[in-house]
């Protein structure tokens, strides 16, 4: 039996945007969020207070944050992983954090230079200050399937640090297969291991499509009651361990798989293919999403 109702994260703005070369300039930022949100998108991942260091295309979120015009209905999450980035996340206005860790140790130790055990810890101070705020936190786990350093991943370390995200205290918890190594047969596996320690409607899937794959696991997961997914407006974000390869699923390519299966998603597909069209010229990249590219030359 499949949900009747989906919730889509959109992750365009801050997952699909962070690896872009060139800065985007922060109107372009701006103008994408409120078009998503008209579109009938009610998450919209805005940015991220991390180190501008590390992320200089996330340096500008406090203007991004302060230059939005706030839909009623929809809340925009940003990534904040220590106490500093939530203390500023919170001055620019924000109402919901996300936190992150991974299910591969090399993964954690190559990409924040901790142990996962490490990493989990030093997220108990921004849960609870969230907490204190009454700010939701939602937690990513990456390498969820496979790690670029270590191969395929065992379902039950991606279960454990579900779990300890869960039980700090993330309202959701995010499985992110990072390369997109997912088919299937091994998301289906993950979420059965998950969900044993996570309730079902308290997880999301977040799948790349570095092989073609996502979609797939889309359906599938649907197939296990998950009904959130995170998704990327034309495909935004490419995936930084395997060069040349696809990143996150786009947003129109599942909205156009949902509707078909009569689920409804709120989201208007037509408004939608027409911002990725639009965010595609705007940074001079390929649009990425299928189902977007298909629509927008029907339109033509």
């Amino acid at each position: 039996m499949l949900p009747t109702q989906v919730k889509i994260v959109e992750v365009g703005p801050r997952d699909g945007l962070q690896n872009e070369k060139e800065v985007v300039p922060t109107d372009i930022k701006i103008e994408l969020i409120n078009r998503l949100a008209d579109a009938g998108l009610r998450v919209i991942e805005a940015t991220s207070f991390v180190s501008p260091k590390w992320v200089p295309q996330m340096g500008d979120n406090t203007a991004v944050m302060q230059g939005i015009s706030r839909h009623a209905a929809a809340v925009y999450p940003v990534l904040a992983p220590n106490l500093q980035g939530f203390d500023a996340a919170v001055q620019a206005g924000a109402t919901e954090v996300a936190i992150f860790g991974a299910a591969s140790e090399s993964f954690s130790r190559k990409n924040i230079n901790c142990s996962i055990a490490e990493s989990l810890k030093r997220f108990e101070p921004v849960v609870s200050a969230a907490s204190a705020l009454e700010i939701k936190v939602r937690g990513y786990v990456s390498c969820v399937v496979g790690c670029p350093y270590e191969g395929a991943v065992d379902p039950y370390k991606a279960a454990e640090v579900a779990k300890t995200l869960f039980d700090m205290g993330c309202y959701e918890v995010s499985l992110g297969d990072t390369i997109g190594v997912g088919n299937p047969a091994s998301i289906q596996r993950l979420i059965e291991a998950c969900a044993r320690q996570v309730p079902i409607g308290k997880l999301a899937g977040h799948y790349h499509d570095t092989y073609g794959m996502a979609i797939a696991n889309i359906y599938a997961s649907l197939q296990l009651g998950m009904a959130t997914f995170d998704a990327s407006v034309a495909g935004l974000g490419g995936c930084p361990y395997a060069k040349g390869a696809s990143g996150n699923v786009a947003t129109e390519d599942v909205v156009y798989l949902l509707h078909g299966l009569g689920i409804e998603t709120g989201i208007d597909l037509a408004k939608l293919a027409a911002v990725g069209d639009w965010i595609s010229s705007a940074i001079n990249r390929p649009n990425g999403a299928k189902a977007g590219r298909a629509l927008c030359a029907r339109t033509e």
